[in-house]
């Protein structure tokens, strides 16, 4: 593990990869290259070190997913509704008591990110901060908060920061990693991204 972890807490990173990728002509997300790697290798990259355990919540290409030599797991609600099933199948299937999680689009996901949400909250759940906008899918989460969430699912809850409200959680700003982690909703966004700050390409 590396050093800059500062608490005992023993972390499940989930990797949210399991969305419709609408704004992406329904291409499989973690599977677009990028720098010549699909997405997910960059993330899974960036977020293992950092982890006691990887997961991966993905709807399609499970056996491609699983290559990667980690655990898949998929909603267990039908028709892609969102985040908050993702967080879902990650809690239940979670070997830890607590969850960090990302989305398949954060190919330069900080070396401290585990370290900086866990050192703000110790004892509590807590979310992203980016410029001032919550970013749900960069978030620490406990496995006590799976009941809540099964509930505000059950009641058609979609909204992902809704829920995360209701857990009153510490706010962490990241905004000295904002360039790393813009959304890559599009190609349009992809190729933003690039130009951004990136990691180094690796030649394999």
């Amino acid at each position: 593990m590396p050093e800059t972890r500062v608490d005992a807490r023993k972390l499940t990173g989930v990797i949210l990869a399991g969305g419709a990728s609408r704004r992406m002509g329904g291409q499989d997300k973690g599977l677009v290259l990028f720098r010549g790697r699909p997405l997910i290798a960059w993330v899974i990259e960036a977020l293992a070190p950092q982890v006691d355990e990887v997961l991966i919540v993905a709807n399609r290409n499970l056996d491609r997913y699983r290559a990667w030599g980690h655990r898949v797991v998929s909603d267990l609600r039908p028709d892609f509704p969102g985040p908050l099933a993702g967080f879902e199948a990650a809690l239940v299937a979670a070997s830890h008591d607590w969850i960090l999680t990302c989305p398949t689009d954060a190919p330069s996901l900080p070396p401290d990110y585990a370290c900086l949400l866990s050192r703000a909250a110790s004892a509590s759940p807590a979310v992203a901060l980016v410029e001032g906008h919550w970013q749900p899918v960069f978030s620490l989460l406990p496995k006590t908060a799976l009941a809540s969430l099964q509930a505000n699912l059950d009641a058609g809850e979609r909204g992902a920061q809704r829920w995360l409200a209701t857990l009153s959680p510490t706010l962490v700003s990241l905004d000295q990693h904002a360039a790393r982690l813009r959304d890559a909703d599009s190609l349009e966004d992809l190729i933003a991204l690039e130009q951004a700050i990136l990691p180094t390409p690796i030649n394999r």
